[in-house]
């Protein structure tokens, strides 16, 4: 039989083995199709037993036992896994869109919210792991694999059962994507997967990953630096992306997001990643959004129907049924329309009452000269006000309104009784319906951005790479 390091393919009696996907130091991989009328597609990873040593043999009896007792929608599945004299051999679930690797460089970069989708499905299978003390220990693009739209991390090669207390010293993984404490060759635990994260998800986004080198020791230099990490000049990413970053690509493990605070980060949202689930909600919050309609209670119908739609967006991803996808589309946009109608009617009821809370505004702030700091938040609240109103910056409006919010509630609490008292209540009462409507805004924006985006579904985007490979 031919051995895994020689150029024919090895041969075995219930598969055909034909091209060669990849090759390592201790294993070869290759497309094989299942003899048999259904000529089921395979990834087979063959291991010469020759190449093995101690330690390479422990990994691959881990990565069997790991794989044989798990199964989860963004993790490959082993199917089953056989020997000979010469080779062991992985039958694996095959994943015809390459990996995630190839996909970025054939884009570049990738938008935010596709960056975000995976994220979201790499976050999912990580919760499996993490749930079950399960590390994997190299993360990276390369072993992150797409099949249609759905991303399932492989290659368990230097995966780990760590319990949050456990500690290694190991060298694993790929320098590239490694912890700066795992390069260190300090103790490290499971918080190292966090920092790959990390890095896939800056290489993602900016093309490159952040300590991209040209050659180990320049690399090995940068990891080590004290220097914290920072965003390319002119990144354009949403402030929950760049919170969510930074967070990840921290150099002390100790000071690095948790596993509890990364899978409830508002930038991977879990709550509205594409599931069974999407459509369920979706219909729920529907449903009440209309009958709030009907009974006239416009700003609950509108914060409904935003939240609906929310988990409609998921929903169309999630769906591989074209006509279903299609109907799903039709009614994401009439509840778009019927949002952007009832947005329209609460301007017009807003704007009459902003006008009268102007007037108190200008009283307020005569009365308000001899406490400079009560004076300087009515002022931001007017800055707030024009910005909001001229449209420049919704999310710069937004977090002014939040910071004079905060220094008028605390005015309000010393505040003795008074005319000034009840103007200072009615201005507060004011800015948080302002920022409430804001809010309201800017999420209807963002929702039919995704919506919109979802046109040219990832899918159809997947599909395309595939038909460059």
């Amino acid at each position: 039989m031919a051995s895994s390091s020689s150029f024919a393919p090895p041969k075995l009696p219930d598969f055909i083995l034909t091209e060669r996907l990849g090759s390592g130091t201790y294993a070869t991989v290759y497309k094989a199709y299942r003899k048999g009328n259904n000529r089921e597609v395979v990834a087979i990873k063959v291991v010469g037993k020759k190449t093995l040593n101690k330690a390479s043999t422990e990994n691959l009896l881990t990565e069997i036992e790991i794989l044989k007792t798990i199964r989860h929608p963004h993790i490959v599945q082993l199917k089953d896994f056989q020997w000979d004299a010469e080779n062991i051999y992985l039958i694996l679930e095959w994943c015809s869109g390459g990996d995630l690797s190839r996909f970025i460089h054939s884009r570049r970069i990738l938008p935010e919210c596709v960056t975000r989708r995976f994220l979201q499905q790499m976050a999912c299978a990580l919760k499996f792991l993490n749930e079950r003390n399960i590390s994997h220990l190299d993360l990276k693009p390369q072993n992150i694999l797409l099949s249609g739209s759905v991303l399932k991390l492989a290659d368990f090669g230097f995966a780990q059962y760590m319990s949050p207390w456990d500690e290694q010293s190991v060298l694993r993984g790929s320098p590239l994507y490694m912890a700066p404490e795992m390069v260190c060759r300090h103790q490290y635990d499971s918080r190292v997967d966090l920092w790959s994260v990390g890095v896939i998800l800056y290489e993602a986004l900016f093309g490159r990953a952040p300590f991209a080198s040209k050659s180990y020791a320049e690399l090995e230099d940068k990891i080590r630096s004290n220097q914290p990490i920072e965003l390319p000049p002119g990144a354009r990413v949403s402030k929950d992306c760049r919170d969510l970053l930074l967070r990840l690509l921290e150099r002390n493990p100790d000071a690095r997001i948790t596993f509890a605070e990364f899978f409830t980060h508002p930038f991977v949202d879990m709550e509205h990643m594409p599931s069974a689930e999407s459509i369920v909600k979706a219909k729920e919050l529907v449903t009440q959004a209309v009958q709030r309609d009907q009974d006239g209670e416009r700003s609950a119908a509108l914060s409904l129907y935003c939240s609906a739609l929310e988990h409609f967006v998921p929903a169309i991803h999630y769906e591989t049924d074209r006509q279903r996808k299609d109907v799903l589309r039709q009614k994401v946009k009439q509840y778009v329309s019927r949002a952007e109608e009832l947005k329209a009617l609460l301007a017009s009821d807003n704007r009459r009452s902003f006008e009268e809370a102007r007037t108190s505004r200008d009283v307020l702030r005569e009365m308000a000269k001899d406490q400079p700091r009560l004076l300087a938040a009515l002022n931001m609240a007017s800055i707030a006000v024009a910005k909001e109103e001229g449209g420049t910056d919704d999310h710069e409006a937004l977090d002014m309104y939040q910071q004079c919010l905060g220094e008028l509630l605390l005015a309000l609490a010393a505040e003795p009784q008074g005319r000034r008292r009840e103007l200072l209540h009615g201005e507060i009462k004011s800015l948080m319906n302002r920022a409430e409507y804001l809010k309201k805004h800017i999420k209807m924006h963002q929702t039919q951005m995704d919506a919109s985006l979802d046109r040219e579904s990832l899918t159809d985007s997947v599909r395309s790479t595939c038909c460059l490979q």
